[in-house]
């Protein structure tokens, strides 16, 4: 079984074949179940003109938001970039090329894209200038706007427990985007905290069955938190 195992041991090796110019879909929500390890080996390799899809784009010095500091992001399509400075001063310089998507759209374009349906049609949008320019139709008396799925060259994940075979158990928030992106990649890689053996994780727990994935590495994380919020203690 040993062409089975989807497990690598550099991210040199993780990353292996991506080119300037690649579209790479990001999984992660906020600063949660991001896979900052393949960012940053990302950001060693020097590559650049990418088309970067993610939810948003990190913080100015994590997650996608180092990749901006060498401007290494072409274009980046997602739906919420309030955190990052950077990204700003780039967009209004019209240094970085920013294409917003509702959150739900983004989230069905990556499905639909790992599912193999090319296009579908939704209600969000409509008669704003998400909707500009796209094609029109009505269900049921109700206006619909046509939006093409999303396929990248890498889709880049983090797990919480694999087996080498790759099947992937997301935790809590990091449910958000990795379960799409896994499946939306000509090549998916996976970063994940615990290594098991094939047969420990419960089959109908499984949220990734590792035909998605082609290739596996175990990290350590930092686990930051994006907006630290406590309550006085009394």
């Amino acid at each position: 079984m040993a062409g089975f195992n989807k497990v690598v041991s550099s991210y040199a090796e993780a990353m292996a074949g991506l080119e300037d110019g690649m579209t790479v879909i990001a999984g992660g929500f906020g600063l949660c179940g991001i896979p900052e390890n393949l960012i940053a080996q990302i950001k060693r390799m020097g590559t650049r003109e990418l088309t970067v899809v993610s939810n948003n784009c990190g913080v100015d010095d994590f997650g996608l938001g180092v990749l901006l500091q060498d401007r290494q992001i072409k274009k980046m399509i997602s739906s919420y970039v309030g955190e990052n400075a950077l990204f700003e001063q780039q967009l209004l310089a019209g240094e970085l090329e920013v294409e917003l998507t509702p959150q739900g759209t983004l989230a069905e374009k990556m499905r639909a894209g790992g599912a193999g349906i090319p296009a579908f049609f939704t209600a969000t949008g409509y008669g704003t200038p998400v909707g500009e320019g796209k094609e029109v139709r009505n269900f049921a008396g109700r206006p619909y706007i046509l939006e093409e799925s999303i396929r990248a060259d890498f889709a880049i994940v983090k797990a919480w427990k694999g087996d080498r075979y790759g099947n992937l158990v997301y935790r809590h928030t990091a449910q958000n985007f990795n379960p799409m992106a896994a499946t939306a990649g000509k090549i998916t890689v996976v970063e994940i905290e615990e290594l098991v053996e094939p047969g420990e994780l419960e089959p109908s727990q499984i949220h990734t069955p590792g035909i998605y994935v082609d290739r596996m590495i175990v990290g350590s994380f930092e686990k930051r938190i994006e907006q630290r919020t406590v309550r006085a203690v009394n």
